[in-house]
């Protein structure tokens, strides 16, 4: 069947119809956005509805790429970066669930500093609010958790994502990948931090490349990542290959940790984190942009994308919680948004706390890992 699409999204409300609100609890003329296309199907089209919302907020997130490299004046977005910082009462303060803790919230004063960072080294920091009437919040009462979700863009980055999940003691996640801009042929930071039931710890903060050869990027840096690393003995772990090959979108300056004490978060994780941030803001200022190479670069992103749907082993973590359906948008249409949906959706991983059904990712159909800028020119 053939398929004309655009994109009709009116106002910011959830999955479960709750209107998407400021902190203060007062809906406000800032808080909804409208983009406005039809949607036409063959009576043939076997399109379900989810498909067709899936497919919506692709577009919507690709608009908006697509406008930053305009030379037409395009709409302001609807919500300020102040305004997106306190939607859904952000930053918490205590946490849903349970704690013997004093700061039950052990990422939080990650998240806060990020968004402070981003705030004063981007340029033209603005809110992406593509996904976020289905992904800015949602919660399991009954099970005492829930999971917010921030989303920025600028002109260094096409997505800084964010991701605060919070289950008291239990679990608690902060989670973050930044892609640049495509005219920037560099790797993209990825950051995910772990906690569960404040006794076992996991890390992984990583300049993840988009190419096997580290020279296939616009220049070269873990020479740089090195000597920030060799600092902190608590970071020098070892990925296990339960759920990536670390030879594939990883680099060998990778930050990974597993660790049972605490104080490893503020002594050494946390500093380690902001400077591994802070040398990745400052490699794009050092490159020049290159718009010949948009291309690639956004493929390599994809193929990123689409390895990191099928093996992140949170993706059970979402499932238990809010649903599979959920999960599979989750996962496909916010997370990782340049990745392809196989058919049948998720194949849930085991979950890195243990929990989560098991069996290894599939392979099948997966990138094969990060080629050569070579290979990708010659496909």
């Amino acid at each position: 069947a053939t398929v004309h699409m655009a994109v009709t999204v009116e106002g910011f409300s959830s999955s479960s119809n709750t209107a998407f609100l400021p902190s203060n609890g007062l809906r406000t003329a800032s808080a909804t956005f409208s983009t406005h296309a039809t949607v036409h199907m063959d009576a043939e089209s076997s399109l379900d509805t989810r498909a067709v919302k899936s497919i919506e907020r692709k577009l919507a997130e690709a608009n908006l790429s697509l406008n930053r490299h305009a030379t037409l004046t395009t709409p302001a977005p609807t919500l300020s970066v102040e305004e997106m910082e306190v939607t859904n009462g952000m930053p918490w303060s205590d946490t849903i669930g349970e704690s013997d803790h004093p700061d039950p919230l052990l990422y939080m004063p990650f998240w806060e500093w990020q968004l402070e960072h981003m705030k004063s080294s981007l340029t033209n920091l603005q809110t992406d609010e593509s996904s976020l009437a289905d992904f800015g919040y949602m919660d399991n009462n009954s099970k005492k958790a829930r999971i917010v979700n921030q989303c920025y863009t600028s002109d260094e980055y096409r997505k800084i994502r964010m991701t605060y999940y919070d289950a008291g003691d239990n679990t608690q996640v902060f989670n973050s990948v930044w892609y640049p801009d495509p005219k920037y042929n560099l790797p993209v930071l990825g950051i995910d931090l772990l906690a569960f039931n404040r006794k076992k710890y996991l890390a992984i903060v990583d300049f993840q490349p988009l190419y096997q050869d580290e020279e296939d990027h616009a220049l070269t840096y873990e020479h740089r990542l090195k000597p920030i690393k060799d600092q902190y003995e608590s970071l020098k772990g070892q990925m296990s290959s339960k759920f990536y090959d670390e030879t594939q979108f990883f680099s060998k300056q990778m930050l990974f940790a597993r660790f049972e004490d605490e104080e490893v978060v503020a002594d050494d994780l946390f500093p380690a984190f902001q400077r591994y941030v802070k040398l990745h803001n400052k490699l794009i200022k050092e490159v020049e942009p290159n718009t010949d190479d948009m291309e690639a670069v956004l493929e390599r992103q994809a193929a990123y994308d689409t390895y990191s749907a099928e093996r992140d082993p949170a993706t059970g973590l979402f499932a238990a919680m809010f649903g599979k359906e959920w999960a599979d948008d989750f996962v496909f249409d916010f997370l990782f948004s340049l990745s392809e949906r196989k058919e049948g959706g998720l194949q849930i991983p085991p979950m890195f706390g243990g929990g989560g059904p098991p069996g290894r990712p599939p392979q099948q159909g997966a990138p094969q890992g990060s080629p050569s800028k070579e290979t990708v020119s010659k496909a």
